[in-house]
């Protein structure tokens, strides 16, 4: 939101652009690395497989129906699939993670800018939200706290959300969220893979070698390395907190960079339509959870 300000109040001088960018950019994808460190695939199997299949569901079931609406609302395809990854994974980094796979050369970056503003701002309405509608629909605090995990779209705001709940609901609320954000890496790489066969298909210039992108990109293959390290070896606290600093502080640089991408103006002008899928997808998304935590619970 600061960087919203920043960037419609006039603010920022022209000579921060490079570094502006490089947040948004470099240091976005470093804090995804350091994301890895706060997930324990313990605490995620512990869960337990119907809950886990929940969380599938949610995903998979959030991407394919965004998608699906997008067509039908008329959205352009970029927008429409990064407003998927980003309310039914992790918010505004699997917009940037996504973004950094299927428009390298920011072609698309208005798209990206508005998902990430769209984030934030259904995100945010969420957080009064699930707390009051969970008792309304006779769910206990820890069922909620699940059903917060599994359907709001920032770490953040789904921590504000356990924080009100209190008790193990906030708990139970992260360790949810945080198995949706393992599921970064699958997804990464079956759009990578669509990339690299689309441009295999069809080159830009016939008879040459197409460049095609890794099938996992490199920061996703460093948060795998983070969660696997924070699974298997102990590691002690100075070094869990140091990294959980640095993931928090490089994410809010990122977002800071991204939210000084984010014109009223333009943001106003892409319409309405991009407003309705983003409400629809979180309804959808809310929706596939709440379901899944009754069957569950």
């Amino acid at each position: 939101m600061l960087g919203v300000v920043a960037a419609n109040t006039g603010v920022l001088p022209a000579a921060a652009a490079p570094g502006i960018q490089f947040s948004a950019k470099k240091l976005l994808r470093v804090g995804i690395v350091f994301l890895g460190l706060q997930l324990v695939l313990g605490d995620i199997v512990a869960l337990g497989a119907p809950m886990l299949g929940v969380i599938v569901c949610v995903v998979a079931g959030g991407l394919l129906g965004t998608l699906a609406l997008g067509r039908l609302l008329r959205v352009p395809k970029q927008l429409a699939l990064l407003i998927a990854c980003g309310f039914s994974i992790c918010g505004a980094a699997a917009v940037a993670g996504a973004a950094g796979v299927t428009d390298p050369d920011d072609e698309h970056e208005e798209a990206t800018v508005t998902a990430v503003a769209l984030v934030v701002i259904f995100g945010t309405l969420m957080i009064p939200l699930v707390p009051l509608l969970g008792p309304v629909l006779g769910l206990s605090p820890d069922e909620t706290g699940m059903w917060a995990g599994a359907s709001i779209h920032e770490i953040a705001q789904v921590v504000a959300v356990g924080g009100i709940l209190g008790g193990t609901a906030l708990t139970l609320a992260v360790i949810v969220k945080l198995a949706r954000v393992l599921l970064l890496a699958p997804v990464m790489a079956v759009l990578s893979l669509r990339i690299r066969r689309a441009a295999a298909a069809n080159p830009a210039h016939p008879g040459s070698q197409p460049k095609l992108p890794p099938i996992v990109p490199g920061f996703i293959l460093g948060f795998l390395a983070m969660v696997l390290l924070r699974s298997f070896v102990p590691l002690p606290d100075a070094v869990l907190a140091t990294g959980q600093l640095l993931q928090t502080v490089l994410l809010a640089a990122a977002m800071f960079g991204l939210g000084c991408g984010v014109k009223i103006r333009s943001l106003l002008r892409v319409g309405g339509r991009p407003f309705a899928l983003a409400a629809l997808s979180t309804v959808l998304v809310a929706g596939i959870a709440f379901a899944g935590v009754l069957l569950v619970g």
